[in-house]
C-alpha cells in the first residue's frame, strides 16, 4: 500500500540521511530502500534497483542516484528535494570538517579518527551491495552468474590494480549479453 506522498517527509528523511552517509550516499542505500520502499510504498522493488542501476550507470557523480530516485518518486521537484535533503547537512559539515582537519592534520585523533573509520564505511558498502544484488541471487536464472561475479570482482579488487570502473563497465558488458 503506497502512503501519500509529501515533499516535507522526503526532505526531511534525507536531511537525517546525509550525515550517516559516510564513505557516500550510497552507504545509505538501505535505509533508502526501507524508507522508499517498504515504508511509504512511492517505489517498488523494480523500481528502486532500476534507479540505482541506471544512474550508477551513467556518468557523473555517483551521487546522482538520489536524484533519480526523487524523480522516480515525484518528478523533477522529488530530485529537487531528495539531493537538497542529502547534500545539505553533509556539504556544510564537510566543509567545516575539512577546514578544521586541514588545520589540525598532525593531532592523533584527526589520524585515528580516519582509520577508524574505514571498517564503518566497507560494513556499509558492503551491505549496499548485498542490498542490490538479492534481487539477482534470488533469481533462479541469474543466481549462479551473480555469484560468479561478485567472486570475480572480489578478487580483481584484492589482487589486481584494475581500476572499479572497469569492473563496473564489465558487469554491464556481461549483463546486457545475459550472462548475469
Amino acid at each position: 500500500m503506497s502512503l501519500p506522498f509529501d515533499f516535507g517527509s522526503l526532505f526531511l528523511h534525507f536531511l537525517v540521511l546525509s550525515p550517516m552517509s559516510i564513505g557516500g550516499a550510497i552507504t545509505t542505500v538501505p535505509e533508502m530502500h526501507r524508507y522508499l520502499v517498504v515504508q511509504n510504498g512511492w517505489l517498488s522493488e523494480t523500481e528502486f534497483t532500476t534507479s540505482i542501476a541506471l544512474a550508477q550507470a551513467a556518468p557523473g557523480p555517483n551521487i546522482l542516484f538520489v536524484a533519480v530516485l526523487g524523480w522516480n518518486v515525484a518528478g523533477l521537484a522529488g530530485a529537487a528535494t531528495a539531493m537538497a535533503g542529502i547534500m545539505l547537512p553533509s556539504s556544510l559539515l564537510t566543509l567545516s570538517a575539512t577546514r578544521w582537519a586541514r588545520a589540525n592534520r598532525e593531532h592523533i585523533a584527526v589520524r585515528a579518527f580516519a582509520v577508524g573509520m574505514m571498517p564503518l564505511t566497507l560494513g556499509l558498502i558492503i551491505a549496499t551491495g548485498w542490498l542490490l544484488a538479492l534481487p539477482f541471487l534470488r533469481a533462479d536464472d541469474h543466481r549462479w552468474g551473480t555469484l560468479a561475479l561478485i567472486a570475480v570482482t572480489v578478487v580483481l579488487t584484492l589482487k589486481t590494480r584494475l581500476g572499479l570502473v572497469w569492473m563496473v563497465l564489465g558487469g554491464g558488458v556481461l549483463g546486457t549479453l545475459g550472462f548475469v
